[in-house]
């Protein structure tokens, strides 16, 4: 059954149900301390304190792992998003990363069944942070939303509009606090330099991603938008995670790092996987229908039609690199990533690998009759 969100229960000029309707401007009177945990110093908390429940015997810790990841965006080996890892989207302003952040939103409410191809599993309840420019964000979720039922929305979408009550790296509990107020097991934050001051102080980004992690130990999925340096080395597009902005804990707790690039407005941009729970996915060009509150993939290496147009000569490790990351020269990684690509499409009875006779040969893969 579901249970109605009660606008009334949290400070109204900041959290709402999303329909937006019934909710007061004014945030008088509110007693922040019965909203919120109270600050304290850790090692003032007592050792009974600590939950039997955070040990785990080693056996099971280490052997009762799934062969994949359990996925909140994705399936099999290819997981954009990992249960109980956060979701970093970075992209530079106006390329679509609040559309795509949006429609990971809708998937979980159940309003729709995947998000570029890939499924994302429903959830109960997102708290959407909307921080950063929350009128932009607003008319954006309108073109996605617009169609979908206010009623719905109401009781499964909960918005936190504007800076958060706090700085979350300074005040660790505050963003499993809001959560856990909000009913949420999904949290986006949009963005992240609106829920911490000074990201590029290894100190901040230490104490934000001690916030995310209290939220994933709450059982919270989290996805995260950000930014990037302004360009890669020499003014190349940036396309690793160095060209993150802020410090390394940034990326370093995040399980899951997908890169957007292109310019502002731009209906085409591409997307890179740089961190990935499992398998690497894409890179793609996905197409941004504004108007339609949609985006798709436009392109991506179909190795089993360069298979087929290889004809007697097959398919190279080396080749299938260049067309996946649309490069005239692969590098040994680049070269590794698209061997595993070919191993995988053999393994599913889709190609047949056939190795060399000739020391120096390189392997080749045909279509599988």
């Amino acid at each position: 059954m579901t249970t109605s969100y009660d606008p009334g229960s949290l400070p109204p000029s900041h959290i709402r149900a999303a329909g937006l309707t019934g909710v007061p401007d004014t945030s008088e009177g509110i007693d922040w301390t019965d909203i919120l945990p109270a600050q304290g110093d850790p090692q003032d908390e007592p050792a009974e304190d600590l939950s039997a429940t955070s040990f785990k015997a080693g056996g099971s810790f280490f052997h009762d792992v799934p062969k994949t990841p359990p996925a909140v965006w994705g399936a099999g080996s290819e997981v954009l998003w990992a249960e109980g890892e956060a979701l970093l989207i970075a992209a530079p302003q106006g390329v679509g990363k609040t559309t795509l952040a949006h429609q990971l939103i809708r998937a979980r409410l159940g309003l729709q069944d995947s998000v570029l191809g890939f499924p994302v599993a429903p959830g109960k309840r997102v708290l959407l942070l909307a921080m950063d420019r929350p009128s932009q964000t607003r008319r954006a979720g309108a073109r996605i939303f617009g169609q979908d039922d206010p009623k719905y929305l109401n009781e499964h979408l909960v918005v936190w509009e504007g800076p958060p009550p706090f700085d979350l790296a300074k005040r660790t509990d505050i963003l499993a606090a809001m959560c856990d107020r909000a009913k949420a097991d999904t949290v986006v934050i949009d963005s992240i330099k609106d829920a911490a001051i000074g990201l590029s102080d290894d100190a901040v980004g230490a104490g934000y991603n001690r916030a995310r992690q209290k939220a994933l130990a709450e059982g919270v999925q989290v996805n995260e938008l950000h930014h990037l340096v302004k360009r890669g080395p020499n003014g190349s597009a940036p396309n690793t995670i160095a060209d993150i902005y802020g410090s390394t804990w940034i990326t370093s707790g995040a399980g899951s790092v997908v890169l957007l690039w292109g310019e502002a407005g731009d209906p085409v941009i591409n997307l890179r996987h740089l961190k990935q729970p499992m398998d690497e996915v894409g890179p793609f060009q996905l197409v941004h229908d504004h108007p339609a509150g949609t985006t798709t993939v436009q392109q991506s290496a179909d190795l089993l039609e360069l298979a087929r147009f290889g004809g007697v000569h097959g398919l190279t490790a080396i080749t299938a690199a260049e067309a996946i990351f649309e490069t005239k020269k692969a590098t040994p990684a680049q070269k590794m990533k698209a061997r595993r690509r070919l191993d995988k499409l053999t393994t599913a009875g889709q190609l047949t690998r056939v190795d060399p006779t000739t020391p120096g040969d390189p392997a080749r893969w045909f279509p599988a009759s």
